[in-house]
């Protein structure tokens, strides 16, 4: 296996392939290290470190991640995952008998069970879009996503990158075409900061939520919500602590009521500075060449892979970010594991070492391989993955 220069910077196993970024992301040893750091000085003093110094790590926190999404700082609140971001929106929102939540039926399952709890909860209605599959253009997206909104249609839930396709969906669009029909956006965006470029300000959605442990290689647990100024009012943290009755007025209701919730380990998110720094040192363009980079090598990936398994891309290459999937032939044993996996990405595992991911999609045994591409990932790997592929395939 060829030795990839990136590969020192993590503590990846060396003995597997690793190709399943996406789903928990891994971090490089030097964002570890401050986060051991931080830990340390925090277990010094408690006291002084939660009470004393954490408001102003924090905010240094939430500024150097309001450059990198472009948005300002005060409109973002640490959660500690997007799962938490998307409940905490759905959860706050009030709704009446006859309202109408739409939803492709690409969104991710937990997101969906959010909503589906909710809607049952207030007595409203699921509106699922069906995405056109294969999926010939955004635009495409944009069509029936909107021939879906009627004048009951109250908030749409998207993700920004598909978990089980990898799509980029177009969300600058369905933002725009909603908000000119009275409709706000709470975008799942667990995949995107760090893989595709985003302005938050540009964007111009009601509700952003992603994760920083992903492609931002932070630690885990660390993520972010972020809510329009004019939305603020009526979003409230899933745990209501001290902020809630608070006196200060040196900030907003908005930042005092997420800004504490209990004791918990803050050093994730404070890690999210030097995360941003490493990442972005990692090459010479800066983050947008890690963006580029990354994404060039799964179009590499998918279109050898789509070659080597005779199989068309299932979507055009501007909604693919730093992910790619590619249609698997039918035939194997679909059922999942006691673990939720499915066999063959057992048997990549532990007969050939590599870890990616196997998604039933739409429905077994129709299937998917996920390439999720970061730094350490060469195109050797890749090819790797190819040949254990046709192996099993035959």
């Amino acid at each position: 296996m060829d030795a990839s220069p990136f590969r020192s910077h993590w503590s990846l196993d060396p003995e597997v392939t690793f190709l399943n970024h996406g789903s928990f992301g891994a971090c490089p040893t030097r964002v570890l290290e401050e986060q051991s750091r931080l830990r340390a000085r925090l277990e010094a003093e408690p006291v002084r470190f939660l009470h004393r110094e954490l408001e102003a790590l924090a905010d240094a926190a939430r500024a150097a991640l309001g450059d990198f999404l472009d948005v300002n700082p005060d409109d973002l609140a640490f959660v500690n995952n997007a799962t938490t971001g998307v409940n905490t929106v759905l959860r706050s929102l009030r709704f009446a008998p006859g309202d109408e939540l739409l939803t492709t039926d690409h969104e991710y399952n937990a997101s969906r069970n959010a909503l589906d709890f909710v809607a049952s909860q207030w007595g409203v209605k699921v509106v699922v879009a069906k995405l056109p599959w294969p999926v010939p253009s955004p635009q495409a997206v944009v069509d029936t996503v909107l021939a879906h909104v009627t004048d009951r249609t109250r908030l749409l839930l998207i993700d920004h990158i598909s978990s089980q396709t990898a799509l980029v969906m177009p969300v600058a669009g369905l933002v725009r075409a909603l908000r000119q029909r009275g409709v706000e956006t709470l975008i799942d965006g667990a995949h995107g900061p760090g893989q595709v470029p985003l302005s938050l300000h540009q964007l111009g959605a009601g509700y952003y939520t992603g994760n920083c442990h992903k492609w931002l290689c932070a630690p885990k647990g660390a993520a972010f919500l972020y809510v329009r100024r004019d939305l603020q009012p009526g979003i409230r943290p899933l745990v209501i602590s001290h902020g809630y009755n608070s006196r200060r007025t040196d900030r907003s209701r908005f930042r005092l009521e997420f800004d504490w919730l209990g004791t918990t380990d803050p050093t994730p998110f404070l890690c999210i500075p030097k995360a941003l720094e490493v990442m972005g040192g990692m090459l010479p363009g800066g983050w947008p060449e890690v963006m580029a980079s990354n994404r060039a090598k799964a179009l590499a990936a998918r279109s050898f892979l789509c070659q080597r398994l005779r199989v068309a891309p299932r979507c055009p290459e501007d909604m693919v970010g730093a992910m790619a999937t590619v249609p698997l032939p039918d035939g194997f044993p679909a059922e999942p594991s006691v673990l939720g996996l499915d066999p063959l990405q057992d048997r990549l595992l532990f007969e050939h070492r590599i870890e990616v991911p196997i998604t039933p999609w739409p429905r077994p045994p129709h299937r998917h391989v996920r390439l999720s591409a970061q730094l350490y990932n060469t195109h050797a790997e890749y090819q790797q993955l190819a040949e254990a592929l046709e192996a099993l395939l035959r």
